[in-house]
């Protein structure tokens, strides 16, 4: 019994823990065997940590805070180790960093981002990619998602920049009915003082975004974090070199997608088709 209390079953999110830690040790150029010695734990509990085995006591979060430079991250993602249902393992991390983000970008070209989904689109997408879920965790998904769309509303506001790819809304996934409410919340979206969507047009020969998808965030504390997803997969990206020229690519797409005014129009012509 004792030991089960200090060394847990591997959870979703101790595991998320455990990743973030990673990736800001090895961002300091530290080792397992360095940053014990820094944060004064033995190198076989960071292991255990950073393996999603072991909870993260408090002055050990605090002093790999200061240790690391994490700006907060380890401290906020620690408030959070705790099962997170409905959404993908690899997600939860950044779900956490979002919920407290000052500023987030979204760059889409396979789905509509999942913040502007109508439930009804969500559900098809979800259905749609192998294997199909019980309907225990089709609904637990939805519930998830709809859950972190009231980030659009939240107080203090965060200020929002998506840039969707034409060809996503013209698959029509779900069929016409749910791409015309698809399309009407979308319009509704562009209302929001606090958030700006883009059009990239189906064809345009400049397109800076031809590596995939692509998020980053700005966090309460002026820093900024990317986010990389892929199939079953998702990487934190933290090192500044790397952000920047996420950044740099976010910022050209900028200048080739439709402007904010043009991108509107297009939704409502494309809502007018139907």
């Amino acid at each position: 019994m004792g030991n089960s209390s200090c060394e847990p079953e591997p959870s979703d999110s101790l595991k998320a823990f455990g990743a973030v830690l990673k990736v800001f040790r090895e961002r300091a150029s530290l080792t397992q065997e360095q940053f014990a010695l820094l944060v004064r734990y033995s190198a076989h509990f960071v292991g255990s940590i950073e393996q999603g085995r072991r909870l993260p006591p408090g002055d050990f979060v605090e002093q790999a805070e200061e240790v690391l430079d994490a700006f907060g991250v380890l401290r906020a993602v620690a408030k959070h180790v705790s099962r997170q249902r409905g959404l993908a393992a690899w997600f939860r991390l950044w779900a956490q960093l979002e919920a407290a983000a000052v500023s987030l970008c979204t760059y889409e070209c396979r789905v509509v981002p999942g913040l502007l989904q109508t439930e009804a689109y969500a559900r098809a997408v979800m259905l749609n990619v192998p294997p199909p879920p019980t309907e225990e965790q089709l609904e637990e998904r939805i519930a998830a998602r709809l859950e972190r769309q009231k980030l659009l509303t939240r107080k203090p506001p965060i200020a929002f920049s998506f840039i969707i790819e034409e060809s996503v809304l013209l698959r029509r996934t779900g069929g016409d009915d749910i791409t015309r409410e698809l399309l009407d919340h979308l319009i509704a979206c562009v209302g929001l003082w606090n958030v700006e969507l883009q059009i990239m047009p189906l064809t345009q020969p400049h397109h800076a975004g031809t590596d995939g998808p692509m998020q980053f965030l700005e966090t309460p504390d002026h820093k900024w974090l990317g986010y990389s997803e892929g199939q079953q997969t998702g990487q934190l990206i933290s090192g500044p070199k790397d952000v920047s020229l996420m950044q740099m690519r976010y910022a050209k797409m900028r200048s080739q997608a439709l402007s904010p005014a043009d991108s509107a129009d297009l939704l409502k012509r494309m809502r007018g088709a139907l």
